[in-house]
């Protein structure tokens, strides 16, 4: 009896393996930070929209490049005094892999396509739909990486008139 009550309890609970297989395939989100003088959507796409995103010192920032899978998307954003926007999309090519003796990590990227519209962190902050919507970029604001709500990233993209590469058509103005 108690091998019965084993085993119907474990064909309710799949195997951990199985379970973390299904959360790698689930499509994911982030944002991507950086310095518009260090490395700009200029400069990605003049690289033939390939980059290595390295140079994360923060342990949390590191946590999430290391949490990136092939094909997630990410945003690309202008930080800074002048330029605080989202202005394109990439997506991961290659899964984090150590950079260097220094305890750094990259991942590799190329580019989607640039946003329609670039979307101003201060067009995020008034947001009625972004403000309730926990976004990391609001209370972590210095993280250089931030893991994007599904939510989050398809009120974005609505802001923005999606991107280059998205599926959807021109906006119209």
């Amino acid at each position: 009896m108690k091998r019965t009550k084993k085993m119907k309890k474990k064909a309710q609970n799949p195997p951990k393996e199985a379970q973390q297989e299904e959360e790698r395939q689930q499509q994911q989100y982030w944002l991507l930070k950086t310095e518009i003088g260090e490395w700009s959507w200029e400069d990605q796409s003049a690289n033939g929209g390939n980059s290595k995103w390295d140079g994360v010192k923060n342990k949390q920032a590191q946590k999430y490049l290391k949490s990136m899978r092939m094909g997630d998307l990410c945003f690309f954003y202008h930080s800074g005094a002048k330029a605080r926007r989202i202005v394109g999309v990439v997506t991961v090519v290659k899964e984090c892999y150590d950079d260097g003796d220094d305890g750094g990590v990259a991942v590799d990227m190329a580019a989607v396509g640039e946003m329609r519209r670039p979307v101003d962190l201060a067009e995020m902050k008034v947001d009625e739909r972004l403000k309730v919507s926990g976004f990391a970029l609001f209370r972590q604001p210095r993280l250089s990486v931030v893991p994007v709500p599904a939510e989050v990233w398809k009120r974005v993209c609505e802001l923005g008139g999606g991107y280059e590469g998205d599926g959807g058509g021109e906006v119209e103005d």
